[in-house]
């Protein structure tokens, strides 16, 4: 069990109409458990999936994220009481900011919050200044600049694009070849900044990976259980990277007093070090760490929730989310109610399409005998509805498979079962998923 703060407000009870805004794994979580929260009446997504209309309590919009004077329309003419944002691409170009200048509770912080995640070289300059144990890097906004970064360190760096990149803008080089080659990769526009590229390199760590995310409201945070993720395409962690082919929660190489470690040296520097900025910043501070043995080390930040770790993470939360978030958006965590966690383990495997992370496969129909249950869920991502109502594949991950159950052996036992109650054609993914923690 977490707590958020100990004496709850009544005008802080919980909003009742929410808008989501995404079409991911990520949204169709959201909408799912807010929806499932007290005091929820409706909860609409946009422009959401395949799956969206599929979920108790939640009505589908069509306006794309990207449109912030659509979204505003929506939230007038809807009366929304809060907006929670999604992907980071409108939480960067000031979606946020927006909203609130309007007047709307919006959990997901303003343009100026979100560079946690939307400039590498702003966030690694940050956690220098406010002490957060990261690895050394060495900022390049030149092709020259980086290569002559790179001879002078005389050993493979940590290649990151310095803006956005949708989770593909990062080379863990073996060589100094493949350096070069992720340098120049960058610096020829394939993340599309073109002549404003910029970059950070990065000495190498070692160590297991872990998600941990506190929910902020400028002053104070609570934290959620921690996760991990599983990346490579293959199994045995093989193959490139992805966004995510599955992930647990609560991940134990992180116990109770390692939390308040990470929250002790990283996320409470953090967000004293964003307020210093005069930055006031709601929503989730999402910290990738790696355990090393000198203690946890931050490999990036992200200002949303991680996609899969939040379809793993959901459905632990308890019914008081909807609140909570609100009390973050209207900067009153402290007069929140308690958030509950449930004392279970949470197992996700992504089904993805043919092809991916490269070039996939489209518009295959989705055949699923399922039926969601409290214990088991199905949340789509790359998926779309036809006019004829067909629900076909239409992204690189395509839906999300989670359960929950007393021990990781029964979750993934019950979640790999249930994706044998889903097919379409093509349909990939990877069966040692939670591999860390099985031990059938």
């Amino acid at each position: 069990m977490t707590s958020a703060a100990s004496q709850p407000n009544p005008s802080l009870a919980g909003p009742a109409r929410v808008l989501v805004v995404g079409g991911g794994g990520r949204e169709n979580a959201l909408g799912w458990a807010l929806a499932r929260s007290h005091g929820v009446e409706r909860v609409w997504v946009t422009p959401g999936n395949g799956g969206t209309t599929e979920l108790t309590g939640v009505a589908q919009l069509t306006v794309a994220e990207s449109d912030h004077t659509g979204l505003l329309e929506i939230c007038h003419s809807e009366a929304i009481d809060l907006v929670v944002v999604g992907p980071e691409a409108p939480l960067a170009a000031g979606l946020a900011d927006r909203l609130r200048q309007a007047g709307f509770a919006v959990f997901g912080p303003g343009a100026d919050g979100a560079r946690l995640e939307a400039s590498k070289q702003w966030a690694k300059a940050l956690m220098q200044e406010a002490g957060v144990p990261t690895a050394g890097y060495w900022p390049a906004n030149s092709l020259e600049q980086a290569l002559t970064a790179l001879e002078t360190q005389g050993q493979p760096l940590v290649v990151k694009a310095d803006g956005l990149a949708a989770g593909k803008g990062v080379t863990v080089a073996e060589t100094m070849d493949e350096a070069r080659a992720a340098i120049e990769e960058i610096f020829a526009g394939r993340f599309g900044e073109g002549e404003g590229a910029s970059l950070v390199l990065e000495e190498r760590t070692v160590g297991p990976e872990v998600s941990v995310f506190a929910l902020c409201d400028g002053e104070r945070l609570v934290l959620l259980p921690p996760a991990q993720d599983h990346k490579r395409i293959g199994e045995g962690d093989t193959g490139p990277n992805t966004g995510g082919m599955g992930a647990y929660a609560p991940a134990p190489l992180i116990d109770a007093a390692g939390l308040a470690e990470v929250r002790r040296l990283v996320l409470d520097p953090t967000l004293a070090a964003l307020r210093a900025r005069g930055i006031d910043y709601r929503g989730v501070i999402y910290a990738g760490l790696m355990l090393t043995a000198s203690g946890p080390s931050v490999i990036e930040f992200n200002c949303r929730f991680g996609d899969p770790e939040c379809e793993t993470l959901m459905p632990l939360l308890g019914p008081e989310l909807a609140a909570v978030l609100l009390a973050c958006a209207r900067g009153r965590l402290d007069q929140a109610p308690e958030l509950t966690i449930a004392p279970r383990c949470s197992a996700c495997v992504i089904a993805a399409a043919e092809g991916y992370p490269g070039e996939i496969r489209k518009g295959d129909p989705i055949d699923s005998q399922l039926q969601n249950r409290d214990d088991l869920q199905l949340f789509h991502a790359g998926t779309r509805r036809l006019e004829d109502g067909r629900c076909v594949s239409s992204g690189g991950r395509v839906l999300a498979l989670v359960a929950q159950a007393d021990d990781f052996d029964a979750a993934f036992a019950q979640a790999y079962a249930g994706l044998a109650q889903v097919q379409f054609e093509g349909m990939t993914y990877r069966r040692d998923i939670g591999h860390q923690v099985r031990r059938a």
